[in-house]
């Protein structure tokens, strides 16, 4: 007797609901690539269980992160702020620092919903352009290198830069992490062995600036952002100080990595007031300098 064996092939139906870590970017808490690393780490609970990368959700289903159980709605609109930071060296970018540091997030107005979420970041030696924003897709889109976001760099270095090494930090060179190579470089100035620069790049790797010229034997003594994709850093925004983008602003920038745009939320004339205080007080970095004394 020959055993038959049935062939069903009839497809697997598509999971229900929306992906986690989309979810919990959505409401504001962090960008995709935070919220996965939160999953990965076991931070991240779904109806009382230990939630796993690729989980979908839907509006039934109860979210907690670090034992918290979150209040949502899947169909509540998102909030989409976006804030220009001009940051000082000395920073860190990070919301708690063990060694007592200050933080980028330090002068950042509170937020009643959802939180301020870093596009990047600049390390401590590292000044100028820093984006925050309060919707974690927006933040993922930005960072995603499908996405080709330049950033440029004001850059002063200290050593013998000649047309071959330029044509090879253009052409790629080989780091610890993989290739890396700038898309343009230009010279911007300076005397002797100090020269200044600008350069871009589609990446944000660890420190990948300050690498690229040190695999050439020059050493970077000054680093500054001054674009990221569309937004610049204009000279009105003092070190150390933040301004939130206008609507056509943030509506250019979410077209750029393809997101439709959303209005900002209408404010009471108490809160805008006290935005505008806040903006206006001085800056960490700034307090720091005045306290310095002056030279005779």
């Amino acid at each position: 007797m020959t055993d038959i064996i049935e062939n069903d092939s009839t497809p697997t139906p598509p999971a229900s609901g929306e992906k986690l870590q989309k979810v919990l970017a959505r409401l504001g808490l962090g960008s995709r690539r935070e919220i996965e690393a939160w999953i990965g780490a076991g931070r991240v609970e779904v109806n009382g269980e230990v939630a796993q990368l690729g989980c979908r959700v839907d509006s039934l289903d109860q979210i907690s992160v670090d034992g918290r159980p979150l209040r949502r709605d899947l169909n509540t609109e998102v909030i989409r702020r976006v804030m220009i930071y001009n940051k000082p060296e000395g920073e860190v970018c990070t919301r708690d620092d063990p060694e007592g540091r200050p933080t980028v997030f330090d002068r950042l107005p509170r937020l009643k919903q959802g939180r301020w979420i870093n596009v990047g970041r600049l390390d401590i030696n590292t000044s100028g352009l820093l984006l925050f924003t309060t919707d974690g897709e927006l933040a993922n889109r930005l960072m995603h290198p499908s996405y080709q976001m330049d950033r440029e760099y004001a850059v002063r270095v200290m050593g013998e830069v000649d047309e071959a090494m330029i044509e090879r930090l253009k052409t790629g060179v080989m780091l610890e992490d993989g290739p890396a190579r700038f898309t343009d470089v230009v010279s911007s100035g300076g005397d002797g062995i100090n020269r200044w620069y600008h350069v871009c790049l589609l990446e944000g790797r660890n420190r990948e600036v300050r690498r690229l010229w040190e695999s050439q034997g020059v050493k970077v003594s000054r680093l500054k952002r001054v674009r990221f994709g569309p937004v610049f850093l204009g000279a009105e925004l003092p070190m150390g100080r933040w301004r939130e983008m206008k609507q056509n602003e943030i509506d250019t920038l979410s077209e750029e990595v393809g997101l439709k745009p959303i209005p900002l939320p209408a404010m009471k004339t108490a809160d805008k007031e006290k935005l505008k205080r806040h903006e206006r007080k001085p800056s960490m970095h700034q307090a720091r300098t005045s306290r310095r004394p002056r030279r005779s």
